[in-house]
């Protein structure tokens, strides 16, 4: 399927003669401009540029199809316009990639309020803990967990101070009691988390005093690479969870389940909705971030 974002590189190319100055344009990177292309001529099975160490110019099925991209491009564009004349007219297709507990449990339900107040907004959801691939698969937006790593891509915090807590349930902690420093954590069951075959089984903590983090090595019976499974168990009493604090809030709110040590800073878990360049970032997508902020600050 042909993807706008690639037309909207190739003709910029087409145009600037040069893939580089296409990509600042488009305030993406050049690694980023150049897999657009291959994409497109992988989809048109056609050749659209000749390249050289120190030339692009169109082939001449390039030259041919410039015109039709061009024009596409144009009354998209048009169309684009007249469907979000001002900001009270949002809608159109998202597709959303989210992690699994908090999508699950918070965001779902967060996005059937913000379609009941933009009930032309089409939402196309993904809901699983492994990183979505931005570049392969077609994704708007993600919400993604920790620091974005890609400078490549945009990211507009939802909750940038959440961290990680420990949290057992009363039940839990009446029959094995509560702990009363880290290194009480080798006495416990420590439900853990796996992604991509790694088990994490490192829970870092941190404190005013020191620069490094104390880092305690936990063990346990149960391990699982579905996030909201480990809550879970959690919240059925077999063990202690180092969970974002955004993951277990409506667990902590009705008692389900309890924090422990919350003098112990757990890990930075800021939650940022990602894209990949600002032409993704439209009124649609500004009222969903600050929707979903001010969520976050409620939860």
């Amino acid at each position: 399927m042909l993807r706008l974002d690639d037309l909207n590189v190739f003709v910029r190319t087409a145009d600037r003669g040069s893939l580089s100055a296409a990509a600042r344009e488009l305030e993406i990177s050049p690694a980023l401009a150049s897999a657009a292309l291959k994409r497109l001529e992988g989809e048109l099975k056609l050749r659209l540029f000749a390249r050289t160490t120190r030339s692009l110019r169109l082939t001449e099925e390039g030259e041919h199809y410039l015109r039709h991209a061009s024009e596409a491009l144009r009354v998209l564009k048009e169309g684009h316009d007249a469907l979000i004349q001002g900001k009270e007219i949002l809608g159109g297709t998202l597709k959303i990639s989210m992690p699994s507990d908090l999508g699950r449990n918070l965001v779902v339900g967060w996005l059937d309020e913000f379609q009941a107040q933009y009930p032309k907004v089409v939402l196309q959801l993904g809901i699983s803990d492994r990183v979505s691939d931005m570049y392969r698969q077609p994704i708007d937006i993600a919400i993604r967990y920790g620091k974005q790593e890609d400078s490549s891509l945009i990211a507009l915090p939802l909750a940038p101070e959440n961290r990680r807590v420990l949290v057992a349930s009363p039940d839990y902690l009446k029959q094995h009691g509560k702990l009363n420093s880290l290194d009480d954590l080798a006495q416990h069951n420590c439900l853990r988390f796996m992604l991509d075959d790694v088990i994490h089984d490192r829970w870092s903590f941190y404190s005013e005093q020191h620069a490094a983090p104390d880092v305690v090595h936990v063990s346990g019976n149960r391990t699982a690479d579905d996030a909201d499974v480990v809550r879970r168990w959690a919240v059925a009493g077999v063990g202690i969870a180092y969970k974002s604090r955004l993951d277990v809030s409506a667990d902590i709110r009705a008692g389900r389940l309890q924090v422990l040590l919350p003098d112990a800073l757990g890990e930075p878990t800021p939650l940022n909705m990602v894209c990949m360049h600002r032409a993704q970032i439209t009124p649609t997508v500004l009222q969903l971030r600050d929707f979903l902020r001010a969520q976050c600050e409620k939860a």
